[in-house]
């Protein structure tokens, strides 16, 4: 097949699209098979992706550096599951607590958890940094817990810590399952009302956190209070709340239009 001079090729058709997306798309191919460097760079995607999960976290650094946000010094908790390979083959261990002891209760409004998850990697990365963003979008409305860093820790075990905290609404923060994209997402989990048997539907979930390619710090943290402020008013999270936040920043940018067209 020939290209007429100024006609676009197969691959200009996938250049354009390609930094649109983290999806691999268009590779190409050399005889039957896909170039090397693309082989070669989705062995180390996978890689990156299986050390992400089997990284154990480095405590006292991220204990240390949650400390610097001001909340308070965090505890230590970890789930029952006594080894990283028994957490991933038993998911109910990981979901319960195995002393609680060291949990104080505070009756604050608000409970943060540190969870390392699937991927200790993204919370050493970005647990802090976005715990600090959302403490400073709460701090002046809301009362807040100690943070509580959970090891082995699956989402429904910070419904154990907060009831220990004996917090209104839990937050958790926790590393996402890695992808051939992305090994260091990390996930926020919000419970109002949080006790033990609260199950998936009773959450809202905000993903791929992961400046400079996924979510900021600053935009969570804005849909997080969103959603805090909704589930007090509700009386309820899960999935008949929605975030507004969005909505809210339209309706602000569009007085603002209004207003400048007018002067």
């Amino acid at each position: 097949m020939s290209i007429e001079r100024g006609e676009r090729t197969p691959q200009d058709f996938w250049d354009m699209l390609r930094p649109s997306t983290q999806s691999r798309i268009g590779l190409g191919r050399v005889g039957d098979a896909l170039p090397t460097a693309n082989v070669l760079e989705f062995r180390s995607a996978h890689a990156a992706a299986r050390d992400a999960v089997h990284l154990p976290l480095d405590v006292p650094v991220l204990a240390a550096r949650v400390e610097t946000v001001g909340l308070g010094t965090p505890v230590t908790i970890r789930s029952r599951a006594t080894s990283r390979p028994e957490y991933l083959r038993r998911p109910d261990l990981g979901r319960l607590p195995d002393d609680l002891t060291a949990v104080p209760h505070t009756g604050a409004d608000l409970g943060f958890v540190l969870g390392d998850g699937l991927s200790p990697r993204a919370l050493m990365n970005h647990g802090a940094p976005l715990l600090a963003a959302i403490a400073e979008e709460l701090a002046d409305t809301y009362s807040i817990a100690p943070p509580v860093i959970a090891t082995q820790a699956r989402v429904a075990l910070g419904d154990h810590i907060a009831t220990a905290m004996g917090v209104r609404t839990l937050v958790v923060l926790i590393g996402e399952r890695p992808g051939l994209s992305v090994a260091d997402s990390l996930g926020i989990y919000l419970t109002h009302l949080p006790r033990p048997g609260r199950t998936d539907a009773d959450r809202n979930c905000i993903s791929n956190i992961h400046p400079p390619e996924g979510l900021g710090y600053h935009q969570a943290a804005k849909v997080v209070s969103s959603l805090i402020s909704g589930a007090r008013k509700l009386g309820r999270s899960g999935v008949d709340l929605k975030d507004t936040s969005r909505a809210q920043e339209l309706a602000s940018t569009a007085a603002l239009t209004i207003l400048d067209t007018a002067e």
